[in-house]
């Protein structure tokens, strides 16, 4: 009775194992290395607050074997917070790759993992579905007053439409 209860399910379950196949399939990773300079204004700085504005901007590389996101130039702006020492804030990145297409990013920034998600493409890249984390690789001593220069290890996955 039990192996002819397993048997009736198991239509059931390969239909379900086949509707999640595809998604998981789609599904890809990526890993890139991003450096940017970035300019830093500061709104006010108090005892215990300071409150800043960045404008950055710099290239992106792959570092996996799709080369996704290779050689794209980006512009982000933030706003943030330093609070009891430690750093949020928000900001938007756009991404162009070699051949004009856009992705257009959402950042959270919680030091020392930011996070990222895409909230519009066009071009190769409408459509796309993608988040991931980004970490400090190295800060550079600063060139000139109110700059900053890092490079982050930037992975996740992305999703195209079909």
């Amino acid at each position: 009775m039990i192996l002819s209860q397993a048997w009736r399910a198991l239509p059931i379950f390969l239909i379900v194992v086949m509707l999640f196949i595809p998604v998981a399939e789609a599904q890809q990773p990526f890993d890139t290395t991003y450096c940017a300079s970035s300019t830093m204004t500061t709104i006010s700085a108090s005892e215990g607050l300071i409150v800043i504005s960045l404008d950055s901007k710099g290239i992106a590389w792959s570092n996996h074997e799709n080369k996704v996101f290779d050689n794209m130039t980006f512009h982000c702006v933030a706003v943030g917070k330093i609070m009891a020492g430690k750093p949020t804030g928000t900001g938007y990145c756009k991404y162009m790759d070699p051949d004009g297409d856009i992705i257009v990013w959402e950042l959270s920034i919680d030091v020392p993992i930011d996070t990222l998600k895409a909230l519009q493409g066009t071009g190769k890249w409408k459509g796309i579905k993608a988040e991931g984390k980004a970490a400090l690789i190295t800060k550079a001593k600063s060139i000139t007053p109110d700059t900053r220069q890092v490079c982050r290890k930037f992975t996740g996955t992305f999703e195209l439409p079909k």
